[in-house]
Protein backbone atom coordinates (compact mmCIF):
# COMPACT_ATOMS: atom_id res chain seq x y z
CA UNK A 1 0.00 0.00 0.00
CA UNK A 2 2.30 3.01 -1.08
CA UNK A 3 0.11 5.44 0.88
CA UNK A 4 1.00 4.25 3.77
CA UNK A 5 5.24 4.81 3.30
CA UNK A 6 4.62 8.82 2.37
CA UNK A 7 2.27 9.48 5.53
CA UNK A 8 4.05 11.89 7.45
CA UNK A 9 4.32 13.41 10.74
CA UNK A 10 2.20 16.33 9.81
CA UNK A 11 -0.96 13.92 8.43
CA UNK A 12 -0.70 12.23 11.78
CA UNK A 13 -0.29 15.10 13.78
CA UNK A 14 -3.70 16.21 11.57
CA UNK A 15 -4.96 13.29 12.91
CA UNK A 16 -4.36 13.38 16.54
CA UNK A 17 -5.89 16.76 16.27
CA UNK A 18 -9.13 15.55 14.71
CA UNK A 19 -9.15 12.98 17.41
CA UNK A 20 -8.89 15.61 19.97
CA UNK A 21 -11.70 17.90 18.22
CA UNK A 22 -13.92 14.91 18.54
CA UNK A 23 -12.84 14.02 22.08
CA UNK A 24 -13.77 17.54 23.42
CA UNK A 25 -17.19 16.75 21.59
CA UNK A 26 -17.18 13.03 23.44
CA UNK A 27 -16.51 14.86 26.62
CA UNK A 28 -19.46 17.14 26.47
CA UNK A 29 -22.09 14.55 25.71
CA UNK A 30 -20.54 12.20 28.91
CA UNK A 31 -20.53 14.97 30.79
CA UNK A 32 -24.18 15.45 30.51
CA UNK A 33 -24.52 11.29 30.52
CA UNK A 34 -22.46 11.20 33.87
CA UNK A 35 -23.58 14.04 35.58
CA UNK A 36 -19.88 14.83 36.16
CA UNK A 37 -17.37 17.19 34.23
CA UNK A 38 -15.15 14.62 32.50
CA UNK A 39 -11.94 15.57 30.44
CA UNK A 40 -10.62 13.92 27.41
CA UNK A 41 -7.74 13.63 25.38
CA UNK A 42 -6.13 11.65 22.13
CA UNK A 43 -2.41 11.68 23.18
CA UNK A 44 -1.52 9.55 20.59
CA UNK A 45 -2.09 8.21 17.17
CA UNK A 46 -0.31 5.72 14.74
CA UNK A 47 -0.48 3.51 11.93
CA UNK A 48 -0.08 0.16 12.80
CA UNK A 49 0.02 -3.28 11.02
CA UNK A 50 -2.68 -6.16 12.43
CA UNK A 51 -0.05 -7.71 14.43
CA UNK A 52 0.95 -4.74 16.03
CA UNK A 53 -2.84 -4.15 17.09
CA UNK A 54 -2.95 -7.18 18.00
CA UNK A 55 0.24 -6.95 20.47
CA UNK A 56 -1.38 -2.67 21.69
CA UNK A 57 -4.48 -5.10 22.88
CA UNK A 58 -2.63 -6.89 25.30
CA UNK A 59 -2.44 -10.11 22.71
CA UNK A 60 -4.96 -11.79 20.86
CA UNK A 61 -6.04 -14.07 23.60
CA UNK A 62 -6.50 -11.25 26.37
CA UNK A 63 -10.24 -10.67 26.73
CA UNK A 64 -11.26 -7.27 26.37
CA UNK A 65 -14.92 -5.72 25.91
CA UNK A 66 -14.83 -4.82 22.52
CA UNK A 67 -17.89 -2.47 20.10
CA UNK A 68 -17.68 -2.88 16.22
CA UNK A 69 -18.73 -0.54 14.05
CA UNK A 70 -18.98 -0.83 10.10
CA UNK A 71 -17.83 2.70 8.81
CA UNK A 72 -20.21 3.70 5.59
CA UNK A 73 -19.93 6.57 3.17
CA UNK A 74 -17.32 7.65 0.78
CA UNK A 75 -14.72 5.81 2.83
CA UNK A 76 -15.91 2.94 4.06
CA UNK A 77 -13.79 0.80 6.78
CA UNK A 78 -14.53 -1.21 10.58
CA UNK A 79 -14.16 0.65 13.71
CA UNK A 80 -12.92 -1.41 16.94
CA UNK A 81 -13.30 0.12 20.32
CA UNK A 82 -11.11 -2.05 22.73
CA UNK A 83 -11.54 -1.34 26.97
CA UNK A 84 -9.85 -3.45 29.32
CA UNK A 85 -12.56 -5.44 31.59
CA UNK A 86 -11.90 -3.56 34.53
CA UNK A 87 -12.38 -0.51 32.86
CA UNK A 88 -15.60 -1.45 30.95
CA UNK A 89 -17.01 -2.35 34.67
CA UNK A 90 -16.06 0.46 36.11
CA UNK A 91 -17.87 2.88 33.41
CA UNK A 92 -20.84 0.46 33.68
CA UNK A 93 -20.68 0.71 37.82
CA UNK A 94 -20.53 4.58 36.89
CA UNK A 95 -23.24 5.03 34.60
CA UNK A 96 -26.08 2.39 36.13
CA UNK A 97 -24.80 1.56 39.46
CA UNK A 98 -24.39 -2.43 38.11
CA UNK A 99 -21.74 -4.39 39.59
CA UNK A 100 -20.40 -6.65 36.57
CA UNK A 101 -18.74 -9.68 37.15
CA UNK A 102 -15.22 -9.49 35.49
CA UNK A 103 -13.62 -12.78 36.36
CA UNK A 104 -12.68 -15.48 34.00
CA UNK A 105 -16.14 -16.15 32.10
CA UNK A 106 -17.20 -12.23 32.34
CA UNK A 107 -21.01 -11.37 32.08
CA UNK A 108 -22.52 -8.19 30.97
CA UNK A 109 -26.13 -7.75 31.20
CA UNK A 110 -28.60 -6.10 28.95
CA UNK A 111 -28.23 -2.71 30.87
CA UNK A 112 -24.46 -2.97 31.45
CA UNK A 113 -24.16 -4.02 27.38
CA UNK A 114 -26.20 -1.02 26.59
CA UNK A 115 -24.28 1.49 28.79
CA UNK A 116 -20.92 0.55 26.83
CA UNK A 117 -23.15 0.74 23.45
CA UNK A 118 -24.13 4.01 24.41
CA UNK A 119 -20.43 5.20 25.51
CA UNK A 120 -18.77 3.59 21.80
CA UNK A 121 -21.63 5.52 19.87
CA UNK A 122 -20.36 8.61 21.54
CA UNK A 123 -16.96 8.16 20.99
CA UNK A 124 -17.66 6.19 17.46
CA UNK A 125 -20.22 9.34 16.41
CA UNK A 126 -17.24 12.04 17.64
CA UNK A 127 -14.64 11.05 16.26
CA UNK A 128 -16.50 10.27 12.88
CA UNK A 129 -17.99 13.53 12.56
CA UNK A 130 -14.64 15.40 13.58
CA UNK A 131 -13.43 13.22 10.78
CA UNK A 132 -15.99 14.00 8.40
CA UNK A 133 -15.79 17.68 9.47
CA UNK A 134 -12.02 18.02 8.41
CA UNK A 135 -11.42 16.00 5.28
CA UNK A 136 -15.30 16.84 4.09
CA UNK A 137 -16.05 13.30 3.06
CA UNK A 138 -19.84 11.83 4.57
CA UNK A 139 -18.84 8.87 7.02
CA UNK A 140 -20.53 7.83 9.88
CA UNK A 141 -21.03 4.20 11.63
CA UNK A 142 -23.46 1.35 11.70
CA UNK A 143 -25.21 -0.07 14.78
CA UNK A 144 -22.51 -1.15 17.02
CA UNK A 145 -21.90 -4.52 17.94
CA UNK A 146 -20.68 -5.56 21.46
CA UNK A 147 -18.58 -8.91 22.20
CA UNK A 148 -16.81 -10.06 25.46
CA UNK A 149 -14.00 -12.24 24.17
CA UNK A 150 -10.41 -12.69 23.18
CA UNK A 151 -9.52 -9.48 21.15
CA UNK A 152 -8.27 -11.36 18.25
CA UNK A 153 -10.85 -13.52 17.71
CA UNK A 154 -13.36 -11.22 17.56
CA UNK A 155 -11.62 -8.69 15.59
CA UNK A 156 -10.51 -11.35 12.88
CA UNK A 157 -14.08 -12.73 12.68
CA UNK A 158 -15.35 -9.04 12.37
CA UNK A 159 -12.85 -8.33 9.50
CA UNK A 160 -13.95 -11.90 7.80
CA UNK A 161 -17.20 -11.22 8.03
CA UNK A 162 -16.95 -7.96 5.43
CA UNK A 163 -14.45 -9.60 3.26
CA UNK A 164 -11.72 -7.71 4.32
CA UNK A 165 -8.25 -8.74 5.75
CA UNK A 166 -6.91 -5.50 6.54
CA UNK A 167 -3.10 -5.18 6.68
CA UNK A 168 -2.98 -1.47 8.62
CA UNK A 169 -5.02 0.25 10.97
CA UNK A 170 -5.30 3.96 12.70
CA UNK A 171 -4.64 3.70 16.42
CA UNK A 172 -6.44 6.28 18.19
CA UNK A 173 -5.52 6.24 21.80
CA UNK A 174 -8.46 7.48 24.21
CA UNK A 175 -8.07 8.68 27.99
CA UNK A 176 -10.89 9.95 29.79
CA UNK A 177 -10.49 11.11 33.39
CA UNK A 178 -12.47 13.64 35.96
CA UNK A 179 -11.29 17.04 35.40
CA UNK A 180 -10.03 16.95 39.41
CA UNK A 181 -7.72 14.27 38.06
CA UNK A 182 -8.93 11.37 40.68
CA UNK A 183 -6.91 8.53 39.47
CA UNK A 184 -10.21 6.11 40.26
CA UNK A 185 -11.87 7.33 37.21
CA UNK A 186 -9.53 7.21 34.62
CA UNK A 187 -10.49 5.25 31.89
CA UNK A 188 -8.02 4.24 28.44
CA UNK A 189 -9.07 2.46 25.57
CA UNK A 190 -8.32 2.39 22.00
CA UNK A 191 -10.01 3.17 18.52
CA UNK A 192 -8.66 0.61 15.93
CA UNK A 193 -10.11 2.53 12.63
CA UNK A 194 -9.37 0.02 9.68
CA UNK A 195 -10.04 2.02 6.40
CA UNK A 196 -11.12 -0.47 3.60
CA UNK A 197 -8.07 -0.78 1.07
CA UNK A 198 -9.24 2.28 -1.50
CA UNK A 199 -10.42 3.79 1.79
CA UNK A 200 -7.29 5.07 2.65
CA UNK A 201 -5.58 7.14 0.12
CA UNK A 202 -9.35 8.36 0.23
CA UNK A 203 -9.15 9.71 3.29
CA UNK A 204 -5.08 10.50 3.15
CA UNK A 205 -5.55 12.47 -0.20
CA UNK A 206 -8.84 14.49 2.09
CA UNK A 207 -5.93 15.06 4.11
CA UNK A 208 -3.49 16.17 1.85
CA UNK A 209 -1.06 13.11 1.11
CA UNK A 210 -0.12 12.57 -2.56
CA UNK A 211 1.38 9.32 -3.51
CA UNK A 212 4.89 11.25 -4.25
CA UNK A 213 4.83 12.21 -0.72
CA UNK A 214 4.33 15.68 -1.00
CA UNK A 215 1.18 17.28 1.03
Amino acid sequence: MSFIHHITHLQLDSLKEIGNIGAGNAATALSRLLNKKVDMKVPDVRIVSFDEMMEMAGGTETVVAIVFFRIEGDAPGSMFFLLPLKQASSFISQLTGEETNIGDQPYFSELASSALKELSNILAGSYLSALSDFTHLNIYPSIPYLAVDMAGAVISQGLIEISHAGDYAIVINTALHEEDGKSRNNMDGQFYLIPDPESFEIIFKALGVNENGSC
